[in-house]
């Protein structure tokens, strides 16, 4: 399979719109719970930034997700850390795409002169789980019982990885 990245622009957010609002119907990936505006994705997925960059992520041509880095907390100190995120359409799930598109991550984020990468994952995503851990990420924290979505309170896992 043919795995390439487009950077994401801001025309683009309607297509990843569609993508996450799945997540969020159907899922516990996140912890929106309503679908979210376009211009609401802008506060989480840079567009044009010079260190935390998105990609959209094609298969053989065709959109099977996105990813994106952005900063971990708003503060300058944190500006050698960023949060990795990655969100693919349900079935290009489990085909090797991830791994791929945390390695792209990993490179972009060393090219921009950040240290520290973080996964921050619902702890009954265990699919992101065991792919952060094949990355070599290490848990690094878990908050316990900070969120619930469909009736089900969850806790919340950080992993880390040092760049």
């Amino acid at each position: 399979m043919n795995i390439t990245f487009e950077e994401l622009q801001e025309k683009h957010l309607h297509k990843v719109k569609e993508i996450y609002d799945w997540y969020i119907k159907n899922s516990t990936a996140t912890f929106h719970t309503e679908p979210v505006q376009t211009d609401e994705l802008k506060e989480f997925i840079y567009t044009g930034h010079p260190r935390y960059a998105s990609y959209l992520i094609y298969a053989d041509g065709d959109l099977a997700g996105y990813c994106f880095l952005t900063p971990y907390k708003k503060r300058q100190a944190y500006n050698r850390t960023a949060e990795v995120t990655i969100y693919l359409k349900p079935e290009f799930n489990k085909k090797g795409i991830g791994k791929t598109a945390l390695d792209y991550l990993e490179q972009k984020a060393r090219q921009n002169g950040l240290k520290n990468l973080l996964g921050i994952i619902t702890g009954d995503n265990e699919g992101s789980i065991a792919l952060f851990k094949k990355c070599g990420y290490t848990r690094c924290a878990r908050f316990k019982n900070v969120g619930e979505k469909f009736g089900k309170v969850l806790d919340v896992m950080g992993f880390q990885k040092e760049i």
